[in-house]
């Protein structure tokens, strides 16, 4: 017994599909390489959005600006955008000095709950 296959490619939720993660130094080739793995995960994912690594860019200053701002405008011009994980702290302020702005992933604090998931609750707690 044969079951159908299913037509087109998946729909990759950017929630569940693996960051590219962002080297500390990135060269000339690097950079071409990271730019078509932003161009073949949109092309893929079918969602516009690509989840990027940023730990790693840590005091790296405008490079790192420099580096986002090249796979932000490969991912617009593939009809998609750059969303950050773990950027370092200084990060989200230097770009916006530059006029710059990434949708950056929330991460919980400390002992809060990621973001879907309910605390439990005793017997008779009001719900909400």
């Amino acid at each position: 017994m044969r079951t159908a296959l299913p037509h087109g490619l998946p729909a990759v939720d950017p929630m569940a599909s693996p960051a590219l993660i962002l080297p500390a130094v990135v060269g000339p080739d690097g950079l071409a390489r990271l730019c078509g793995d932003v161009r073949a995960r949109l092309a893929v994912a079918g969602c516009g959005v690509v989840l990027c690594d940023a730990r790693a860019l840590g005091g790296r200053g405008l490079a790192a600006v420099d580096l986002l701002a090249r796979l932000e405008l490969t991912a617009r011009r593939a009809g998609g955008h750059i969303r950050l994980r773990h950027p370092p702290p200084d990060l989200p302020a230097l770009l916006l000095l530059t006029g710059l702005s990434f949708e950056v992933e929330r991460q919980a604090e400390g002992r809060e709950e990621p973001g879907g998931v309910q605390e439990g609750g005793e017997p008779g707690d009001p719900a909400g």
